[in-house]
């Protein structure tokens, strides 16, 4: 089992920067981690990704040249840095992790707890 606690979500004006810092434990990450959010009334959607190596990263159309996921050098915590902060990315925001390069939810194993980013106009 690995637990997966979330943190460094808040409240930012539009145009702002927030880090979220997703901090594993028990054991080590999987293969892949990943950043989905759920909006009220949305479908939950994958945000960013990284490869538990750090080498190849994923990014969705929404926050491609925003958003940056990178991990500590420990392995154990992983970042994603999130820039020019829109009122459209208010969402709570899950850190997750499984076995296969995917943007599908269903596909992964471990999830955090989720932390609310609120962008205000």
């Amino acid at each position: 089992q690995v637990q997966l606690v979330e943190s460094g979500g808040g409240l930012v004006q539009s145009g702002g920067s927030l880090r979220l810092s997703c901090a594993a434990s028990g054991r080590t990450f999987s293969y892949m981690v990943a950043w989905f959010r759920q909006a009220p009334g949305k479908a939950r959607e994958f945000v960013a990704g990284i490869l538990w190596t750090g080498t190849t990263t994923y990014y969705s159309e929404a926050v491609k040249g925003r958003f940056t996921m990178s991990k500590d050098n420990n392995g154990n915590t992983m970042y994603l840095q999130m820039n020019s902060l829109k009122p459209e990315d208010t969402a709570v925001y899950y850190c997750a992790t499984g076995p296969a390069t995917t943007m599908d939810g269903r596909r992964y194993d471990y999830w955090g707890q989720g932390t609310q980013v609120t962008v205000s106009s």
